[in-house]
């Protein structure tokens, strides 16, 4: 059940509000036998055996860049931020940061990234974002997953186009992607074979089980009369519920020692760990993480983002443990969120939207290791945005664009975003 969240503002609440009210609806109605899928996408001309398997994870709620991977050797951070800055690294605290290199610094609470960082196996690029310079949570969740902003006309995701322009990696998969929550996040709108299973443990028909097997037949009969795209889609959805039975999600052991948060979020990304691990042909999984509209009483050091930071943190450490780490699969994970926040503190010991973040990208074939910076000024109220904001020096669009390439083998940029030219930057290897 959606809870409103006592930091965060209207908007963001509403929002999220609207998601739960939306999705649930979807799954209300068999959680997608007719899933949000668009026909208008191109074929495939080329198979790939070599692309990585991709997990996209959006922070909801504009999380704060300055605080996942804090400048502190910049003076300017500790006079703007005189409650919730990340202590230094060599401060004498108690919570002080763990340094990443002469400049940035994660917070204690994202410890369980610094194995991923050490091992170069975690790129945090900052000072990246949309171009647009909304601060609307609507606005930007919206541009930055269909990889285009302020285009009414564009309604399908990057990713989404991703996969509809790209063979499948497994020939005949019922399932190329999914989203783990009720309805399908717009990053995915687009796809074949795409669908939202907010449980893959449990996906099915809901009621009594005793007439579930019998339900479930009379719909496969039923819908195999349709036309397509209905007809296609019910097969794939009533496959995918046989598929996902012969996976033992109750039972899956994570590798290496990883060991996955209670929660939502750790629960998804063991899910998507034992998806990939089980070779059913998934080749890209959408996760959401909320809670990062941190308007007032912020406390990254102990309190509310403390542990929204622990929380995802840890999640993604034990998905590297387990997934990532051993290097038995090739998995490439990118995080964003829609905007960073404002260099100052305000009245309530918060943040308000700001626009340069920091974002996340986790793989073998990353080149991580390092915090990738564009002309990367001191926070003086001169050198920002407005007096108030980081500016967004790196589109983030040329780092998922060089991922999309590289590591997902499709060339088709300009199909995947739209009127964008990227910039490599190096991200991967």
């Amino acid at each position: 059940m959606h809870e409103s969240d006592n930091n965060a503002c209207t908007e963001y609440n509403e929002l999220s509000r609207r998601q739960f009210v939306t999705w649930s609806a979807g799954a209300a109605l068999l959680a997608t036998f007719v899933p949000p899928w668009l026909p208008k996408v191109v074929l495939a001309e080329s198979y790939a055996a070599n692309r990585d398997v991709i997990i996209s994870i959006f922070m909801r709620g504009g999380a704060d860049g300055l605080t996942l991977c804090a400048p502190f050797a910049d003076p300017e951070y500790y006079t703007g931020r005189p409650t919730i800055a990340i202590p230094r690294p060599d401060s004498s605290s108690a919570n002080k940061g763990i340094a990443l290199d002469d400049r940035f610094a994660f917070p204690q609470a994202m410890s369980a990234l610094v194995e991923s960082f050490t091992a170069k196996d975690l790129l945090v690029v900052h000072g990246t974002g949309s171009v647009d310079s909304s601060r609307s949570h609507f606005d930007q969740q919206h541009f930055i997953e269909v990889g285009k902003p302020r285009d009414p006309t564009i309604v399908t995701g990057w990713l989404g186009r991703h996969l509809a322009s790209t063979t499948p990696m497994r020939t005949n998969a019922p399932l190329r992607a999914l989203g783990i929550a009720n309805g399908l996040a717009q990053t995915l709108i687009g796809a074949p074979q795409a669908l939202p299973i907010p449980s893959p443990a449990n996906f099915g028909l809901v009621g009594n089980p005793a007439t579930r097997q019998e339900r479930t037949d009379w719909l496969k009969n039923d819908y195999l009369g349709t036309i397509d795209p209905v007809r296609s889609a019910a097969i794939d959805t009533s496959a995918t519920m046989d598929l996902l039975k012969t996976i033992n999600f109750a039972g899956y052991a994570p590798a290496n020692g990883a060991v996955y948060p209670t929660g939502s979020f750790g629960a998804s990304l063991r899910s998507a760990a034992a998806l990939i691990k089980a070779d059913i042909g998934v080749e890209a999984i959408q996760v959401d993480v909320g809670g990062w509209d941190t308007h007032s009483t912020q406390a990254p050091l102990t309190g509310s983002m403390f542990n929204t930071m622990t929380g995802f943190a840890g999640a993604l450490g034990a998905l590297y443990k387990d997934l990532i780490a051993v290097g038995a699969h090739s998995v490439t994970v990118v995080v964003v969120s829609e905007f960073g926040r404002n260099v100052r503190e305000n009245g309530s010991m918060g943040t308000d939207h700001g626009r340069g973040n920091c974002m996340f990208v986790m793989g073998k074939n990353i080149a991580g290791g390092k915090v990738m910076t564009r002309n990367w000024t001191s926070l003086a109220r001169e050198n920002l945005e407005s007096g108030n904001d980081l500016k967004v020096t790196i589109d983030h669009r040329d780092i998922l664009a060089e991922i999309v390439k590289n590591r997902l083998t499709n060339d088709k940029l300009s199909f995947v975003f739209p009127d964008f030219v990227p910039t490599m930057r190096g991200a991967t290897e």
